[in-house]
């Protein structure tokens, strides 16, 4: 059933003092997605309208900007709105934004947990007033959390791995993780090491540093990597970089020392700093993961959760106190040989800026 008694009545004004009280908080709706901080929309209107609320980690990556927006234009072509709050990876910002979000009396809380551990609060919140989460692309740990929509996380890692084996079979690697904060990062690392410790034991490759990076900072993964070159006085052969983000970092020191473009560099998330660096040769693969498909999955399921319908979920993810109902899409592996038939085919990208970068002559044929 739609909750619309629990909703409350707050004027602009209200909404962004709100919005300057928690941080950096992003609410969107109307016409058009929010871009800046402190923009919100308007309260909930008298025909009922399905109000759904998104509590965010961070909008300073490409890709979350680009899940914001699919999100709330699909919530939108459904018939509902979006109220968006992002915390700039702060836990107690995103702790205070999603209590801000319940109050406002939304029907359904979607959430990007910064801290798997730490967002489970934010469920108890949510379901004292009788509002259902999802967890989006992250799992809220040791929570009722009642949906986990996601990619194969654990495949993710694989692909990354068996990537940069096929450049590098042998020899030094490098492990440059994401949050440890984030249970992602350790499902990545988790399926990376299913490729690799075979081939440790095997004694083909040996794994010469392996380090998370705090809040999956590129400046954090460019440490990483410079520690990681002057621990082995830069004899590396080959490095596994959980996102995009962390492969930018470890390829601007690698660049330091000559060896880009020398030692193979795995990715993830398709941003367009890296698939550029795929086109030029910089960094080996990225993994993409169809923010359209997951994106507007999550719209889908919002609204039908806010219209007290049941989602269909096909499998069970532990989250270290119930089996969550699931929905796990497939990911894609992407390298410069198939940039055209992923990244650019699908949208995501034009081929002019992927390849803004490479000589016009040297463009695939489309």
């Amino acid at each position: 059933m739609l909750k619309w008694g629990r909703s409350l009545s707050l004027s602009t004004a209200a909404l962004l003092l709100a919005a300057s009280l928690t941080g950096c908080g992003v609410v969107s709706s109307g016409d058009k997605p929010a871009t800046n901080s402190g923009e919100q929309t308007q309260t909930k209107s008298a025909d009922d309208k399905i109000v759904i609320g998104m509590s965010m980690d961070t909008l300073k990556e490409e890709r979350w900007q680009k899940d914001r927006d699919i999100f709330v234009a699909k919530v939108q072509e459904l018939g509902g709105e979006v109220k968006v709050l992002a915390a700039d990876g702060n836990d107690a910002t995103q702790l205070s934004q999603a209590e801000q979000l319940i109050s406002q009396g939304v029907d359904v809380l979607v959430v990007i947990p910064h801290n798997a551990e730490a967002s489970a609060p934010i469920v108890d919140k949510a379901h004292k007033e009788g509002i259902k989460v999802i967890s989006y692309d992250r799992l809220i740990k040791n929570s009722d959390v009642d949906y986990y929509l996601s990619f194969e996380n654990v495949r993710v890692g694989e692909m990354q791995a068996q990537a940069i084996v096929e450049k590098a079979p042998k020899g030094n690697y490098v492990y440059i993780g994401g949050a440890d904060t984030d249970n992602n990062a350790h499902m990545f690392k988790e399926g990376a090491m299913n490729v690799l410790k075979p081939l440790v034991e095997k004694g083909d490759i040996k794994i010469v540093y392996d380090q998370f990076s705090k809040d999956w900072k590129p400046e954090e993964a460019l440490k990483n990597m410079e520690n990681a070159l002057t621990a082995n006085n830069n004899d590396v052969q080959a490095v596994v970089a959980a996102n995009d983000g962390t492969a930018g970092g470890a390829i601007q020191a690698l660049n330091a020392q000559g060896l880009v473009g020398k030692v193979p560099v795995s990715g993830q998330d398709a941003d367009m700093a890296a698939v550029q660096r795929i086109a030029e040769g910089k960094q080996t693969m990225t993994v993409y993961k169809p923010i359209t498909a997951i994106a507007t999955k999550a719209a889908e399921m919002a609204v039908t959760l806010a219209k007290g319908e049941t989602v269909q979920a096909d499998k069970k993810v532990n989250n270290g106190k119930i089996e969550v109902p699931s929905i796990l899409l497939d990911p894609i592996s992407v390298n410069q040989d198939n940039l055209v038939d992923t990244v650019i085919k699908d949208g995501f990208h034009k081929v002019e800026d992927v390849f803004k970068n490479v000589p016009k002559d040297q463009w695939p044929k489309q």
